[in-house]
């Protein structure tokens, strides 16, 4: 987990805004596969590694953050 301390916050902030919300037009592509997920349509592999790439640094954002709180 010393991994997660030695990312700058605004690398994995920018890494969100842009690997993580592109396309930006018509609607973010990471938006686009929790609909899929969630209308269970979700299930080629091209797909779901599409949500496993740009869901990526929502999930380092979010470790990153639980981290941070619980060292206090």
């Amino acid at each position: 987990m010393a991994f997660l301390d030695t990312l700058p916050w605004n690398l994995v902030i920018l890494a969100c805004l842009t690997l993580g919300l592109a396309p930006f037009f018509p609607e973010p592509h990471i938006w686009e596969k929790l609909k899929m997920l969630a209308a269970g349509e979700l299930a080629k592999p091209i797909d779901i590694f599409d949500l496993v790439m740009h869901g990526a640094p929502f999930v380092v954002l979010f470790a990153k953050g639980l981290r941070t709180v619980m060292a206090g």
